[in-house]
């Protein structure tokens, strides 16, 4: 067993990891206007920026199986965000579309394969506190996202749109270096997860589960993308519509970090989803009602919404896998199924911007989804009491 001191280093690792694992996406949005003015790509090429990296990030998760037998969870991480500091670093030379959408695509692969392999890794080290390891893990992955968006855009016009993208490179590379310092004397496969057994979990519930994630993430991913090119489009800076985006991602952070506190309490996640997906169609219903006159507290209860709903699906998921290995295999069917669906979000609504120069009718839609993922949320009763964190 790991003392408490190593257990907490181990946490800090996780943190920084997490917290680099959006900078790559999140500080394209603000920016989206100077990329499409260097490189001439249309809305629906824009579109891709994201969607490519979570369509990858979806392939990645459900194959990355083979990674976890081979080499185990500590390496593979470590190789994931290696894959990670290499695309971020490669934007400095991206100013063509090809070169964009490649970095996005091998940026995808690192984040696929850390996201699918850190939940059995914390659910082994951490047993019973593993909710709570989730619920701080998810929260720091939206915290990084809401620094790199509101930064992105000061430091390009500092330095350039370029170096803006490129400078996440540099807290990815030490996150990396912390945690091979960590996990320098783990085992390479942990006994148990180097099967292949399928999933004990009812193929309905598994993708039951998948769906809800893919859904309420696919939200994630078409804010992310879209909503500073929205407010620029209104007559936003790019800075204004970066701190927008701030906000929201602000308020996910404060959501996450209240669901890691509370979690513990709520062995029936029900009420919880409930809250954050009526948080989530408020925010949507003001951008659509008042987008000037509502944006911030708008932003601020998506972002609730939103940050809450993230961690709580992959919870939710971990509920319903009783052993290490089990979480293992249902995070990386969950994530990778779940981010294939989110990947439509950002690049459907880059057609529909191309095609009616108003992102309006993408939050009506999005509206309409939540209803969907309130009534799938009825059917997330505790499978089993023991399994519960």
């Amino acid at each position: 067993m790991s003392s408490p001191r190593f257990n907490a280093w181990r946490i800090a690792a996780i943190i920084l990891v997490g917290l680099n694992l959006r900078p790559v996406l999140a500080s394209v949005p603000p920016l989206l206007d100077w990329v499409q003015a260097a490189t001439r790509m249309s809305d629906a090429v824009a579109g891709l920026l994201t969607a490519l990296p979570v369509f990858v990030m979806g392939l990645g998760a459900l194959s990355v199986a083979p990674l976890r037998r081979l080499i185990g969870e500590p390496l593979g991480v470590a190789a994931g965000m290696a894959l990670v500091t290499a695309a971020t670093a490669g934007r400095f030379w991206a100013d063509h579309t090809s070169l964009m959408l490649a970095s996005g695509v091998v940026a995808g692969l690192g984040i696929a394969v850390t996201q699918a392999l850190l939940p059995s890794y914390i659910k082994t080290r951490f047993a019973a506190g593993s909710s709570a390891i989730m619920g701080v893990y998810s929260t720091a992955i939206m915290g990084g996202a809401a620094v790199a968006s509101v930064a992105s855009p000061i430091v390009a016009q500092r330095a350039g749109w370029l170096q803006a993208l490129a400078v996440w490179a540099v807290p990815a590379a030490i996150a990396l270096a912390a945690w091979l310092l960590v996990n320098r004397a783990s085992p390479t496969p942990i006994a148990g997860q180097g099967t292949s057994s399928p999933l004990r979990t009812p193929r309905q519930r598994a993708w039951l589960l998948a769906v809800f994630f893919g859904l309420g993430t696919g939200a994630y991913t078409l804010v992310l993308a879209w909503l500073p090119p929205y407010y620029t489009a209104l007559g936003w800076s790019a800075i204004s519509a970066g701190q927008l985006l701030g906000a929201v991602t602000a308020a996910e952070i404060a959501a996450g970090l209240l669901v890691s506190l509370c979690i513990g309490r709520l062995p029936d996640r029900r009420p919880a989803l409930f809250v954050a997906i009526g948080a989530l169609f408020l925010g949507l219903a003001g951008w659509i009602a008042a987008p000037a006159a509502l944006a911030w507290p708008a932003a601020i209860l998506a972002g609730l919404g939103i940050g809450a709903l993230f961690p709580l699906s992959l919870i939710v998921a971990m509920d319903h896998a009783a052993t290490p290995s089990e979480a293992g295999r249902l995070a990386s069917f969950v994530q990778g199924v779940g981010y294939l669906i989110a990947a439509l979000f950002p690049f459907a609504a880059g057609l529909i911007r191309q095609h009616l120069a108003d992102l309006t009718p993408a939050w009506i839609l999005m509206t309409l989804i939540c209803l969907v993922l309130f009534a799938m949320a009825i059917r997330f009763r505790p499978p089993s009491v023991t399994h519960l964190a």
